[in-house]
């Protein structure tokens, strides 16, 4: 009885520790280490998602890079272990993280020469994933998933004939949009101009260099039309895409 009343005690404890310290928590000096106390009883990774709550801030590792001097949060972020999120000094762009929004470990988010990042609530990035947001801009809805290990870059290099690859200037066609409830599977790459449309699913290892419209699921390299979710016929969709008459479809 009197073990069992310990553990009670010490589960009362370990409540009021993580309340207390995540109410200070943040992105200053003595937020992190506030953050960092508040995780101590805490499980690693995922484990630690259940503290955003106590903090309408939400909870940014302290072991998490946050260099960017145009950062928008919304309430109860959970940002992970060793995530990046990194400005250009130079870029007039910004960073904007909707509520509830899910960046765990290892992902980085790149913002330059232009370019912004636009991610909406309640979307979930898995680790190790890449976002480029130089020149063009990414923009990601509401209720996205994201598996790990994708990467997305809207822009590309010039490479004139004679020229050094490297030195050419870079060009954007208009950034990436992805919209609302879309899934992508592990590994996948969306590259620059391309809107993925609501609803969407995305295959792993897919490489998507052209529009995907709504409800599509679509895989391979390059991203092809499989199927559609809701049963309508896949040429009624391709022909609503802008890049109908311009380029194949395939």
């Amino acid at each position: 009885m009197k073990g069992k009343t310990i553990m009670i005690l010490f589960k009362l404890f370990k409540q009021y520790w993580v309340r207390f310290w995540m109410l200070y928590a943040g992105l200053s000096t003595m937020g992190r280490i506030a953050t960092a106390l508040a995780a101590w009883f805490s499980p690693p990774y995922k484990g630690r998602r259940y503290l955003a709550k106590f903090n309408k801030n939400g909870y940014i590792s302290p072991s998490a890079s946050v260099y960017c001097n145009n950062l928008k949060l919304g309430n109860n972020i959970f940002i992970g272990d060793r995530v990046i999120i990194y400005k250009n000094k130079k870029s007039v762009g910004g960073v904007t993280i909707g509520k509830n929004v899910s960046i765990y470990n290892d992902s980085i988010i790149e913002v330059g020469g232009g370019g912004s990042f636009i991610i909406g609530d309640n979307t979930h990035i898995q680790p190790h994933c890449q976002f480029s947001a130089y020149k063009g801009t990414i923009e990601i809805g509401c209720n996205v998933q994201i598996a790990p290990k994708c990467a997305f870059y809207p822009y590309n290099h010039g490479f004139t004939p004679g020229e050094i690859i490297m030195n050419q200037p870079i060009e954007t066609k208009g950034g990436i949009f992805i919209a609302d409830n879309v899934w992508l599977g592990f590994g996948v790459i969306v590259l620059d101009g391309v809107r993925i449309g609501n609803g969407a699913v995305i295959g792993a290892g897919a490489v998507v260099n052209h529009d995907i419209p709504d409800n599509a699921i679509a895989a391979g390299v390059p991203a092809r039309i499989i199927k559609m979710r809701d049963g309508i016929d896949i040429n009624i969709q391709l022909l609503k895409l802008p890049i109908f008459n311009k380029r194949e479809i395939s």
